[in-house]
């Protein structure tokens, strides 16, 4: 196992950094950043210079992204064009997000994984076909238009919630933002949960757990599924980075300063050392998440072993 993790954390070097390196690249061929920051009119060639200069848009590009780099490392994201620390932006945005994810992944797998059990044992009766045709349209519908329908109904109809969320962020405050940020992962983790289930139930080793007598309950839980978990584990591993990077929609509609609002900011203004800072954060993420997940394929599994 040491081994193994050893390996992947070595393995994630090269992501990393070729991640960052797109990223910067894709972020520098999107326009001039300095034509944003006169307003309309365009800077004169002596302020142009200027702010080149004090940003280090003069150097040739390779050269901006080792400098960024090296500062990276020594905890150092740069400034913002609005002359605030990125790492203060990142204070204040990341918690925020962090708290909506935490949201989402929750209603991810209370509800997600319950109605892949329920229709997986039951398939082809009628509570299986009518999640699997609720689960159909919420992935079939945008997630802005999820988002702005249940603003419109559950914060100017109906008043039960406030339509933006407040400078706190508070948790309550993120049930509705994080059930729409969820709501398409969910539909998928419980379409995935329903196979798993439905093809493991049919194994030998289920029929087994049966003939020995075993509850139906305990079958369930400790073979069906624990076995039947670990695509499901999979998918919201790496759900995790993704809508922590995704949030942008949700976050807009109901006007919460997360990690989607600074990236929006940041991608709208051309702010170069914001827009890495933010998805250099993003990328290790990522790579945390899949490494935590394999790792918990050998506590679902105990046959799965790494050397």
């Amino acid at each position: 196992m040491g081994r193994y993790v050893i390996r992947r954390l070595l393995q994630m070097i090269p992501v990393f950094f070729g991640a960052t390196l797109l990223i910067f690249l894709m972020v520098n061929v999107m326009g001039d950043p300095i034509a944003g920051l006169c307003g309309e009119r365009r800077c004169d060639p002596a302020t142009a210079a200027r702010l080149r200069k004090e940003f280090g848009l003069d150097m040739p590009v390779w050269q901006q992204y080792a400098t960024y780099m090296g500062n990276v490392f020594t905890g150092d994201f740069g400034t913002a064009f609005n002359g605030q620390k990125v790492t203060e932006l990142m204070g204040e945005a990341f918690p925020v997000t962090i708290r909506l994810t935490l949201v989402a992944v929750v209603f991810e797998i209370i509800i997600g994984i319950a109605l892949g059990v329920v229709t997986g044992l039951r398939r082809g009766r009628p509570v299986d076909s009518g999640v699997l045709l609720f689960t159909l349209v919420v992935i079939s519908v945008p997630t802005f238009v999820t988002g702005l329908l249940l603003q419109l109904l559950l914060g100017y109809k109906w008043d039960i919630i406030d339509p933006s969320v407040s400078t706190d962020a508070r948790l309550d405050e993120l049930i509705v933002p994080g059930l729409v940020l969820a709501s398409v992962s969910l539909a998928y983790v419980t379409r995935l949960t329903r196979t798993s289930i439905a093809e493991n139930s049919r194994a030998d080793y289920v029929r087994t757990a049966k003939a020995k007598g075993l509850p139906r309950s305990r079958v369930i839980r400790k073979h069906l599924l624990r076995n039947s978990l670990i695509p499901v584990v999979t998918f919201i591993g790496t759900d995790v980075g993704a809508l922590m990077g995704g949030a942008i929609v949700t976050e807009r509609i109901f006007n919460i300063h997360g990690v989607g609002y600074q990236l929006y900011q940041g991608i709208l203004r051309q702010n170069t050392q914001t827009v890495v800072g933010f998805v250099s954060i993003l990328v290790i993420v990522f790579l945390v998440a899949n490494l935590l997940v394999d790792l918990l394929y050998a506590v679902l599994d105990p046959r799965i072993r790494y050397a």
